[in-house]
This record gives structure tokens, sequence and C-alpha cells, in this order.
């Protein structure tokens, strides 16, 4: 263990320069496969007998002694469009880039652990998977860790998800999440001659004005956010169709059901309204009427660790012998999954510091990334078991 400890101390500099690699690798939304290839080379190097799923997560395993896995994970895809510039910037010791944190961060942390535990010759009683998997972020559902939960369920006992840099914390329990889409058509028209038709655009207005309004409790503590809106064709066109994606989270199920409720009730009452001010113009009709069509994208259950957990108090040691202190939070992660099965689950982050999560101006700061990788690693074992 401590020779694992001494690799990951005396490699820093170059996992950091990793990272700078993975980063700079493109992987929007479902299209993760570049990368994918990359974390598969690295993987390989590192020892490890390594294949790629259906779906296309990148499955490293490090054999044990027994056919009981932990799970090690980092998401490889980012929030960020295709188009968009990765390229690595250097500010002092900072490296700026989209997705240099979320997820360049754990990524890099998932290859120095393989590497670490292959070059120290370590022996663990359990099988440990190290898996780069596909759709954490946004619409992608978390569908890459379903897959590896259907597929290994039967004998992973643990999973420890890598996700960004902060060590102050560890997430072990799960927000519940739900990403809903409202679309709203109708026969569109000219800004001027076709004054008085009902407009799609108008509806979700109606709607959001609605909807923003509504009361949500501080305790289970629930939220909500219209992250997308879009519709028409130009500025003197009465749009055919309007859409936007709002975002729905909570401490509760019971909670968010409720919230996507009223949020379903605040869009219909908007195209009420919209189709009643057409009507009041006489311009109402079957040809001119408006529809409404609501798509659930996702759906993120909540759960949570066992205080009794051995995976909780591994990482409680492994805190206690480094020396740092970190709270428990609720978040949304790839641990959702797991912890909504019963398996036992956290989400960890890999040691330095970041800001600007989900925005172009994402930075990482490796200060600290030393730390970050033994309490990890530190963690892994506790729960994988040496064999002497």
């Amino acid at each position: 263990m401590n020779r694992v400890l001494e690799i990951l101390r005396n490699t820093v500099s170059a996992t950091t320069e990793e990272q700078a690699r993975i980063t700079e690798i493109p992987a929007p939304p479902f299209h993760e496969t570049a990368r994918a290839a990359y974390m598969k080379k690295l993987l390989m190097a590192a020892g490890l007998r390594v294949e790629t799923d259906a779906i296309g997560n990148v499955i490293g395993e490090f054999a044990g002694t027994s056919q009981e896995i932990v799970m090690v994970t980092a998401h490889m895809d980012t929030v960020f469009p295709e188009g968009t510039n990765v390229t690595v910037k250097r500010d002092g010791g900072r490296l700026l880039a989209p997705g240099i944190s979320d997820n360049g961060t754990g990524l890099a942390a998932l290859v120095a652990l393989a590497r670490a535990f292959h070059e120290a010759k370590i022996k663990t009683k359990s099988t440990v998977l190290f898996v780069a998997d596909v759709g954490e972020e946004g619409e992608g559902n978390l569908r890459g860790m379903r897959v590896l939960a259907d597929t290994y369920r039967k004998n992973v006992k643990y999973v420890i998800a890598l996700d960004g840099s902060a060590t102050e914390y560890v997430t072990t329990a799960a927000l519940a999440s739900r990403r809903v889409e409202i679309t709203v058509t109708g026969p569109g028209g000219h800004s001027w001659s076709d004054f008085g038709v009902p407009n799609p655009i108008h509806a979700l207005a109606r709607g959001i004005a609605r909807f923003v309004n509504a009361r949500v409790p501080e305790s289970p503590r629930t939220s909500f956010n219209v992250g997308e809106i879009e519709g028409g064709t130009s500025v003197n066109s009465i749009p055919s169709r309007a859409a936007m994606k709002v975002d729905l989270r909570s401490e509760s199920e019971s909670e968010l059901t409720k919230l996507e409720s009223f949020l379903r009730t605040s869009m219909q009452s908007g195209l009420d309204e919209e189709m009643a001010s057409a009507r009041d113009r006489g311009m109402s009709g079957s040809s001119n009427a408006l529809e409404l069509k609501t798509v659930v994208l996702g759906i993120r259950p909540a759960g949570d660790l066992p205080e009794n957990s051995p995976l909780l108090a591994a990482l409680l040691a492994a805190d206690m012998r480094l020396g740092n202190r970190s709270r428990r939070e609720r978040s949304s992660t790839d641990a959702n999954i797991p912890l909504s099965l019963g398996i036992h689950a956290i989400s960890l982050g890999a040691g330095g510091r970041s800001g600007g999560a989900h925005t172009l101006e994402e930075w990482y700061d490796p200060v600290g990334r030393e730390m970050g990788l033994q309490r990890v690693a530190l963690t892994l074992l506790g729960v994988a078991g040496v064999e002497p």
C-alpha cells in the first residue's frame, strides 16, 4: 500500500500532463468514441485486461483473488456540444479548458490509480474494475452506469465514482432529478398578415411565467431550472414550433413528482391562455390549434449510503490518515444508479482545485492533487482488501 501511495506522489506532474491530453480529445454528449479509444489505450498500457462494451464503456480489469468486484469509474462525456474548442491553455500553474476538471480530473486519476496498482504489483482480494464510462452528463441519463450496474450487479459490492477535484466533501446520497422537454407546435405564419394566430413561443412564455412561481420547500431541498429554450425562424415569422428543456431536482422523490406535475399543468395553462387570446382576436379554429408534447428525457433515482457501510468507514479512515476533513453531501452523479439499487457507492473528487465547471472558463489547479489521489487509493484498497 505504501508503494502505491509513493508512486502516486511521484507521478503527480505526469498525471497532470495526461489530464491535459485527455481533455483535448473532444467528448461531447453521445460522442465519446475518440476519447474512449484513448482511454482504452492508456488502461491497456497500465497492464489491465481491457474491453469496450456495447454502449461504449471502457472496462479495465485488475484481477483479484475473488469474484467480488469493486468498481472505480470516471465519466468521459462533457456538457459541451460538438465544435467546442477544448485546447488546454496554461495560466501559471492553472490549466484552462472546457471539461478540464469535469471530468478530466477523474479520468486522469483513473489512469494514475491503474498504473500505480500495476507498478506496485499489489494483489487485491476483490477484482477491481477501472471504468471510463459514457453518458453521465445531461441527457446521457447515466446510461453508461445503468449498463454497468445491470451487467455486474451479481458480483459488484462497491462503486467509487471519480468526478471532479473536490476533497472537502464526499457524495454519499443520490439527488433525484428529472429532465423534461416541452414542445409546443402550431400553424405559424407572418407576423403582420397572420397576427393573432396562436404563437408557440408565447404559449411557452405564459407557461414559464406560471411555473417559475412554484413554491418549493427548503427541506427537503428542491430546485428547478429552465435551461434551454428555442424556436422560430425569423423575427417577423410566427413560429410553428417552440421547445424548452427543464431540470428538476429534489432530495425527495415525492416532492419531485409534485414539481413535475406542476410543470405539466403550468405549461397546459400557458397553452390554454394563448388559445384564449387567439379566440379573442377571432383566430380560433382547428387549423390554428396549438399542440403540447411533454417528453421525460432523463430520470435519476435517489438513494442513500448506509451509515454503517464499510465503504464509508474506508473513506473516513483514509481522511484520518491524510489529515483531510470532509463533509457528506447529496448530489447527482454516477453513484445514483448503484445507490438506488442498494449497492454501496460514493462519488469522490480526485484532488486539486477547480472552478467554472460547465462553463467555457473552466479551470484546474493541481495543488493538492497528491492528497486527492492517495485518498481515493486508500479508500479503494480499504474495501478491495490487500493480499499479503
